[in-house]
């Protein structure tokens, strides 16, 4: 047999996490354990076995019930190798030193087990608005992986004043400060449909925020996860 396979041989790393491409993320496993999201797992070679990561808590569940945002987690155990994957969307890794990082729930594929999550509103005023907007958060050291929907940017938010839409934002560092801008443009741009971008997160501080050229894939079903822009995402698509 001929073929021309051998540009797409698994990546030799001792990494515990690593690209195998720009869509495809490897995870070594060597007995520990590692959160992914639910349903992401593409292959795998050892011995490694799945199960429901569950929410960490009566706290944490309460919130992710109410509010919407957090992913539906796995956890994968034992030895060997796990490729992970979502709808063929770009794969980041962001290392953690003790650091905090925010991310939208959606855009979550994996991270070590020992980095703490939970669920916080977007601080920063907004009425109503900030109210229904929540995000995962995540701290600790160990790697944390990234989706986005096509090549992101990441902006320095000390350079300018910096915003983004609510569900293009992927994540932001610690250090960052977010506020929310409403811009509903008065009576007659409600009468004329508005420009579509009434909501969005300022940021500022010291840090970076990530921004995906998408606003998100469509709402998957319940039950398989969480949609795009956590909580006011799914309001703001009916």
């Amino acid at each position: 047999m001929r073929e021309s396979f051998e540009q797409f041989d698994e990546t030799q790393t001792g990494d515990a996490f690593a690209l195998q491409n720009g869509k495809l993320l490897k995870v070594r496993l060597s007995g520990g354990s590692i959160q992914a999201k639910k349903g992401s797992m593409v292959a795998y070679q050892g011995d490694v076995r799945f199960a429901a990561a569950g929410s960490g808590g009566l706290g944490r569940l309460v919130k992710k019930a109410v509010t919407g945002e957090g992913q539906s987690l796995m956890k994968m155990e034992g030895t060997g190798e796990v490729f992970l994957a979502d709808t063929a969307q770009d794969v980041h890794l962001v290392h953690l030193d003790g650091d905090k990082l925010t991310v939208n729930g959606p855009n979550l594929l994996a991270f070590d087990a020992d980095i703490d999550w939970d669920i916080e509103r977007v601080q920063g005023g907004g009425g109503m608005a900030a109210g229904g907007l929540f995000n995962t958060t995540l701290q600790g050291t160990g790697w944390v992986a990234l989706l986005t929907d096509g090549p992101p940017v990441r902006l320095d938010v000390s350079a300018a004043p910096t915003f983004a839409d609510v569900q293009a934002a992927v994540a932001w560092s610690g250090g960052v400060s977010t506020s929310i801008k409403t811009d509903m443009g008065g009576i007659g741009s409600m009468l004329r449909g508005g420009s579509g971008e009434a909501i969005q997160i300022g940021f500022s501080g010291q840090g970076w925020v990530l921004v995906q050229p998408s606003e998100g894939r469509p709402v998957v079903p319940s039950g398989q996860g969480g949609g795009a822009g956590g909580g006011l995402g799914r309001l703001l698509q009916g």
